[in-house]
């Protein structure tokens, strides 16, 4: 017997949620759950007096199922005005606010539950909706329109995670009206400039004014930490303090401060301990990007000062270009900035499958470099983006001649530095040049001037590291591996920042944990041949005889006119302390280089 077709139907859906949930329950879990409950208890009631059904919830979130638009606004609007007569007679620990979406389609029935695009849609509408407002798909405004007395401001069509509706909000007292086709489709102007970030003074949740001092030290180190990243405008500490002490609008904030990004945050002291929680915000679209916490000992609270504010620099960075990277995606205005190719070539460069030999990515991501710096001639990042590509080019081989590239990426380093002499990209990328020069002293020198202008830049860290192995300091240059990885662990790149840990158990003799990394990095990139070239040289010292001569073949194989010690030198590192053990894993692998 064929299987029946599932059930559906045209349901109306409200979807909400709470705002800044997970924020909330880093700082006070108790509190925020008394808090939760209490708001349930209000939409729980107006649920079953504008007679709906709550179908679904999940943590912060509720999915409730009408028969009628007009029920189903009319309870949100109530539900919305309640909770704001509730946080205005209530203390400030005790505010929740929500957003709404309301969506007519086509539903899936499953026992009690509903899946399917209806659910979906208003998902993705509630997403959009402002802090404490309503949104609405276009059919559900069509039959409200005339039979409710709100107005309504049309928001025309959006697009949320790939899903593309027409969208209108609810007009409701306290929510200003937005110009939304302009930010959220992407259709912005463009613009030669970057958006901006501005830090606001993290609030002192201790109350004790004593640790005032400390909780604006937190907000001014991070300031600096990432100004240094040069990657975006900061807006200056003058300027974020104004806001100090101070309730506000974030979407207000960022209209006044120019800056389309907001960071906020709180210091909790008890005892002995400390607890600083930071979040990430798209204050244009009202959207929280990133959130974290941290508990620690308050022993030496400058430590902890320093710790914190360049961790929160070092993981709020990644996290704004990756997000920032797919703003600029969606949209498709008719002229593009030299920024916006620079963020287009960032995003092709980190998409690279190293598995695809014709390295279509990175000539994308060249492609992009090289019309901004056409559009803007002095734009440093734009050169240093280039040197980092040439290093690509270098490692997975994807031009025969090394000098070639080895020369493009010193002269577009040097470029990016004369352009800003404080760009640690540039700095980074010098360290890569001299490093595969063999000049491993002058690497070593950038490194340390990258770590300097940038202490939060996990690639300078790295750099630093593979400069003192290759110069066979075994001992000092493992704390800077690890520091490397520890700023930035959800880097979709962080398993090339494994790479100093092959060089480092090669020159301690720990093989098999050399072999392991070897793996691991031909896993991703199983077409560069230096990989193949370490895999082979680690299994010859762990005596894997045919194996070991198999991967040896597939390295010759990539490398036909490796055919002598000196040849292998050029290939891979001039003047390392590493090379003789590398090649001695080869001889032991199978390889037998000629005798000039």
């Amino acid at each position: 017997m064929a299987e029946s077709s599932p059930r559906r139907k045209i349901a109306v859906i409200l979807a909400t949620d709470v705002v800044g949930y997970s924020m909330k329950m880093e700082e006070n879990e108790d509190q925020t759950l008394k808090n939760l409950k209490a708001c349930r208890n209000i939409i729980d009631g107006l649920v079953e007096e504008h007679h709906g059904r709550i179908f679904n919830t999940a943590g912060d979130s509720v999915l409730v199922e009408f028969q009628s638009a007009v029920d189903a606004v009319v309870c949100a609007s109530e539900f919305q005005k309640t909770l704001k007569e509730r946080n205005e007679s209530n203390d400030e620990s005790h505010n929740m606010e929500f957003r709404v979406g309301i969506n007519m389609g086509d539903v899936v029935i499953e026992g009690d539950n509903l899946y399917g695009e209806g659910i979906n849609v208003a998902s993705r509408l509630e997403s959009l909706a402002q802090s404490g407002g309503i949104c609405l798909s276009k059919n559900v405004h069509e039959i409200v329109y005339n039979k409710t007395n709100f107005d309504f401001h049309d928001l025309g069509e959006q697009k949320v995670k790939n899903t593309k509706f027409h969208a209108v909000d609810v007009k409701l007292d306290g929510i200003s009206q937005r110009k939304f086709q302009e930010s959220t489709t992407g259709h912005q102007s463009s613009t030669e400039k970057p958006p901006a970030i501005a830090v606001l003074p993290f609030a002192n949740m201790s109350r004790d004014p004593e640790q005032e001092f400390f909780v604006d030290g937190i907000t001014e180190d991070i300031i600096t930490n990432l100004s240094l990243w040069r990657n975006f405008p900061v807006i200056s500490r003058s300027s974020s303090f104004t806001y100090k002490g101070k309730v506000q609008n974030l979407k207000k904030v960022s209209e006044e401060l120019g800056a389309r990004y907001i960071v906020e945050g709180s210091v909790r002291k008890g005892g002995e301990k400390i607890r600083i929680t930071a979040q990430l915000i798209d204050a244009a679209e009202d959207h929280h990007l990133w959130s974290k916490k941290w508990d620690r000992d308050i022993d030496d609270i400058f430590e902890v000062q320093d710790e914190v504010s360049r961790s929160i620099a070092g993981q709020i960075n990644p996290t704004l270009g990756n997000y920032e990277r797919e703003r600029i995606e969606r949209s498709k205005p008719s002229n593009y900035s030299a920024w916006e190719y620079y963020m287009r070539s960032l995003k092709s460069f980190y998409e690279q499958n190293p598995k695809d030999g014709a390295d279509k990515s990175l000539t994308t991501a060249k492609e992009f470099c090289e019309k901004a710096i056409k559009i803007d001639p002095l734009f440093s990042l734009a050169y240093s983006m280039l040197a980092k590509i040439n290093h690509m080019e270098l490692i997975r081989f994807a031009k025969e001649n090394s000098e070639i590239i080895l020369d493009e990426m010193f002269k577009n380093s040097t470029k990016s530095a004369e352009l800003d002499p404080q760009n640690p990209e540039s700095s980074v990328m010098l360290s890569t040049y001299y490093f595969f020069k063999g000049n491993f002293t002058y690497s070593q020198n950038y490194a340390e001037k990258a770590v300097e202008l940038n202490p939060s830049n996990p690639e300078a860290y790295m750099r630093l590291a593979l400069s003192m192995i290759h110069q066979g300091d075994f001992e000092n240059s493992e704390k800077f591996i690890r520091k490397s990885i520890e700023i930035s662990p959800l880097d979709p790149k962080i398993i090339q920042r494994k790479i100093p840990y092959f060089f480092l158990y090669m020159g301690r003799k720990e093989f098999e944990k050399a072999f392991e990394i070897a793996e691991e990095l031909l896993e991703i990139s199983p077409k560069a041949g230096l990989f193949r070239g370490f895999k082979a040289s680690a299994m010859g010292f762990l005596d894997l005889g045919n194996d070991a001569k198999l991967a040896l073949d597939e390295y010759i194989e990539l490398r036909p006119n490796l055919r002598t010690r000196e040849d292998y030198k050029n290939i891979f590192v001039p003047n390392s302390a590493l090379v003789d053990t590398l090649i001695e894993g080869l001889i032991k692998a199978g390889w037998s280089p000629d005798v000039k």
